[in-house]
């Protein structure tokens, strides 16, 4: 059922308003299903499964690249959606469209070559077949950060491989799942492979136990992914979890610092700081620490934020009120504590949720800009001897999902990427995001599972094996 259809039905339903978060005015008022209805989405998405699962590859491959088409197609109007719903700018919107559309793309073009049988000898000299099998419904719960992009990232995937899937977003983006919903099935996806879930986080995680979930797929916090991990476990569901990070930039003594600064500015503002990949914290070695901080600090006074309509502002507000001032909280907390704030640092006095570019030093184990992510636009620096300092302080983290590394051996940097840093991805001598043909996901805290790059799409199918005698 639409929202249109939700309004329109007989029954009181729970409502949830969601606010703009540049005015902090009501933007949208969406009507939840009730668990019954959203029980009846999980038999219908496993009805369609009966029949998705039988199309070929190819035919799943053409419809992928029409929804690559139609994002490309509408991505100014999703653009002001994302703006007004989490307030992102919209350049930043129609990028994530772009990337989206990439995404589908590398999809459709890789996945049948991916998902196609494998051939081997046994030892009976016969042969063997080894094939991936699709499994059924996939529950997808996603955030607000990149309303179009944490759906794309996995729903594609999924559906690629045979699956259906249905999907519980934030409450302030259903009207992008909505709009995703649409793109689809006028692309030629049949009813019920996709299906958008309006019901709240609680209602979500009662449906992992349906007989029809085979498995879960989840971005979001830690404590929130260790329930999910829990319910999914206590039902034998297999689960993919990406839980943020606080990803550790490492700028050793022959970096190109003016480079460094550029990069790890654009690293921590990005999206005004709320990803889980941006670059947050910044270990610098000793002897070029002060020319660091001291550009790195000059950068970050200049970064602007406002309406994210207006495309003069380097930022939007953060997402919520709420949020933001969890943010303010965790500087204000650090500063107690021992840390400097050398710009930033004060909620402005103005309607918004904004909060300007900050940055901290001498920051102390046990404040949260040491032990916690700070999912906004507030840099920690740290001063290390060596490598080996910059190595540890950047591992010590319970998080493990990006990092970076900048110097001008670029062998120096690759081997330290490899074999020392404990995350699941690396950048060198630059800030890249979400790749389509390259792995994504973390490990320790960040959670467990690969997207992207074709992995994701082995993420939730029956590996089989015909043993052919």
């Amino acid at each position: 059922m639409t929202q249109a259809e939700l309004k329109t039905t007989a029954i009181t339903r729970q409502t949830i308003d969601t606010y703009n978060p540049a005015t902090e005015e009501v933007y949208k008022t969406y009507y939840l299903h009730t668990k019954q209805e959203a029980e009846a989405l999980i038999e219908a998405s496993h009805q369609a499964f009966q029949s998705w699962r039988k199309t070929s590859l190819e035919e799943r491959a053409t419809i992928i690249k029409k929804i690559a088409e139609l994002l490309r197609r509408d991505k100014a109007d999703l653009a002001q959606m994302m703006a007004k719903q989490m307030g992102k700018p919209l350049a930043l919107g129609e990028g994530e469209a772009e990337q989206c559309a990439a995404i589908c793309e590398y999809t459709a073009e890789h996945g049948i070559d991916a998902l196609a049988d494998e051939e081997r000898e046994i030892s009976t000299g016969k042969k063997g077949i080894i094939t991936y099998q699709p499994e059924g419904v996939i529950l997808g719960m996603q955030p607000w950060n990149f309303p179009l992009y944490q759906c794309i990232r996995y729903s594609i995937a999924v559906i690629m491989a045979g699956n259906t899937t249905v999907f519980k977003h934030d409450e302030s983006c259903f009207e992008t799942a909505e709009a995703i919903q649409k793109i689809y099935e006028e692309a030629g996806l049949p009813k019920g492979v996709f299906s958008c879930l309006f019901v709240d986080g609680e209602t979500a995680d009662e449906l992992i136990a349906h007989q029809h979930v085979r498995g879960v797929t989840f971005t979001g916090s830690a404590s929130i992914g260790r329930l999910i991990a829990k319910i999914s476990a206590e039902h034998l569901k297999k689960n993919v979890l990406e839980l943020g990070g606080s990803d550790a930039y490492i700028v050793l003594r022959d970096a190109d610092i003016d480079l460094a600064v550029k990069t790890c500015v654009q690293g921590r503002v990005m999206n005004s700081g709320q990803t889980c990949i941006a670059a947050k914290r910044f270990i610098i070695e000793a002897p070029v620490y002060d020319e660091f901080r001291d550009k790195y600090v000059a950068a970050m006074k200049k970064i602007t934020y406002g309406d994210p309509t207006n495309s003069e502002n380097n930022m939007g507000p953060l997402a919520r009120v709420d949020l933001r001032d969890k943010l303010h909280h965790q500087v204000q907390e650090s500063v107690m504590k021992g840390a400097t704030c050398l710009c930033g640092g004060e909620i402005p006095d103005q309607k918004g949720a904004y909060y300007p570019a900050t940055v901290l030093e001498n920051i102390q184990a046990g404040s949260p800009a040491y032990d916690d992510e700070l999912f906004g636009p507030v840099a920690a620096l740290f001063k290390v001897a060596d490598e080996a300092e910059a190595i540890e302080l950047a591992n010590a983290h319970r998080y493990g999902l990006g990092g970076g590394i900048f110097s001008k051996d670029e062998k120096r940097a690759i081997r330290i990427a490899r074999e020392e840093l404990d995350t699941g991805m690396v950048n060198i001598n630059g800030y890249a995001g979400p790749q389509a043909n390259m792995p994504f996901g973390g490990v320790k805290e960040s959670g467990y599972g690969r997207e992207h790059g074709g992995f994701g799409m082995k993420e939730f199918v029956n590996v089989k094996s015909l043993f052919i005698a």
